[in-house]
Order: structure tokens, then C-alpha cells, then sequence
């Protein structure tokens, strides 16, 4: 599993090194456009037609937490699941940025949440250890070694992302330690847990991504300015800072 994961890694940097060049005077390195302007496109019909409507039920809408139904409740619990197996590949990216501390506190997370938080339906790490989760990613270990973000661009229907961050996402797929521990089946269910647990997040901050999406004159441009500045921020390659979520 050690080598793979370094030899992946190492494959992924020599890739991104030919692809990032430096990031213009005007802040957006955006050279894929026009393909990224018919994937937002798709995104956004997609959204409008079946995202949006299935987090709206998903969620059960904005409610407070003592009003919450079933099946709000729900989506949280299995939300909790996936976002619970994705722990262990959070924990070797801290690990390849050179960060022990907080791949111990997420490993233990893990642990603790998948033995008293019944396989991660519950999060009493959070509640009662002081262990709230540390979201990393693979993007994030190659920007840590210096790795440039290269172009902004869309994926289908994962959304906004530079080349830096689309070649993550596929590193994180192939580092992720549940793979070596899930049958193909049980892994594929795991996957969709996390899928629900997106959809659900969609659902609780509807009106902000719904006024971005379609209150803004050109959202393709209003989703790249804000995604950018957030994901920088979140980086620490930029001070300035917009929530995407802000109401």
C-alpha cells in the first residue's frame, strides 16, 4: 500500500509539472473556458433538474435542529457514514504533508467514531472527545509541496476544480485505505454515502448556492471568482476570503 501510494504521488507531480503555469496578473488562469462554460451548463441543468429538487426533499428544507424530520435526520446519519470512511485517506494526506498531529486526531476520530458512533452513524468525536474533523485532500498535499494550481475548470457533475485539484481527486480514489479493506460493493456503497452527504450539504445552503447559480448574471464567472478565492484561502495561497456559503 506504501509503495503505491508514493509511486502515485510521485506520478501525479511529475504530471501537474508540465501543466501549471503561473498564475496571471489578474488572478484567474483560465484556459479550458469555453469547455468549462458548456460543462457548467450541464452542471447547472443538472442541478435544476434533479440535484437541487432530491437535496430539497434530502434535507427536509431549513429547519432548526429540534424540528428536524426523519428524514433530515437521516441524510445526517448516513452523511456521517461516508464522511467516516473517507477519515483514513484524510489521515495519510496529513501524513504526506508532513503534518503527524493531525493525522493522529483524525485516525483516533475514526476510531472512536466507528466503535461508539456505531460504524459513524453518530459523531461523539465531535460532541465528546474535542475531535472535530480536519478536511485535507490530495490537492491540498501537492499544493503543500509546492505543486502550482494551474487552470481553473469545471468538471461533470463534481464542479469546480483547477488541474491541481481534478488530479488530487483521482489520487485521493487510489491512496484511500478503505479500498484495501472494502469488497468492490461494500466500497461503491461507500462512495455513494459520501454522494448523500453532498447532496444533503446542497440542501442546507440552498439559498446561497441557488443565488450564485441563478441570481447572478453570469454564474459561471460569479462560481469561478468564488470558488477560487475560497479554495485559495482555504490553501493559504490567498488572505482574502469569501464564504461560499455566507447568507
Amino acid at each position: 500500500m506504501s509503495s503505491k501510494i508514493l509511486s502515485t504521488a510521485i506520478c501525479a507531480v511529475f504530471l501537474l509539472g508540465a501543466c501549471a503555469p503561473n498564475r496571471p496578473e489578474d488572478g484567474i488562469n483560465d484556459r479550458y473556458e469555453p469547455i468549462s462554460r458548456r460543462v457548467h451548463d450541464f452542471n447547472r441543468s443538472v442541478d435544476a433538474n434533479l440535484v437541487k429538487p432530491l437535496s430539497a426533499g434530502l434535507s427536509g428544507g431549513k429547519k432548526s435542529e429540534k424540528t428536524q424530520g426523519v428524514g433530515s435526520r437521516a441524510v445526517e446519519a448516513v452523511g456521517n457514514f461516508g464522511k467516516n470512511l473517507a477519515l483514513p485517506g484524510k489521515a495519510v494526506n496529513h501524513l504526506l504533508q508532513g503534518k503527524p498531529a493531525p493525522a493522529i486526531r483524525t485516525t483516533f476520530r475514526f476510531f472512536v467514531n466507528s466503535t461508539l458512533g456505531f460504524a459513524g452513524i453518530l459523531d461523539p468525536a465531535s460532541k465528546d472527545f474535542a475531535l472535530p474533523e480536519e478536511d485535507t485532500d490530495f490537492g491540498q498535499t501537492l499544493a503543500a509541496w509546492g505543486v502550482g494550481e494551474g487552470s481553473y475548470l469545471e468538471l461533470p457533475l463534481s464542479g469546480p476544480s483547477t488541474e491541481r485539484d481534478a488530479v488530487g481527486r483521482l489520487v485521493d480514489l487510489v491512496i484511500d485505505p478503505t479500498r484495501q479493506w472494502l469488497n468492490r460493493d461494500q466500497y461503491l456503497i461507500s462512495l455513494g454515502t459520501r454522494v448523500v452527504s453532498k447532496a444533503g450539504e446542497r440542501g442546507r445552503f440552498s439559498d446561497s448556492v441557488d443565488s450564485i447559480l441563478y441570481g447572478s448574471a453570469d454564474s459561471y464567472a460569479q462560481t469561478r471568482l468564488i470558488w477560487l478565492q475560497h479554495r485559495r484561502h482555504e490553501l493559504g495561497e490567498e488572505g482574502d476570503y469569501i464564504d461560499p456559503y455566507a447568507e
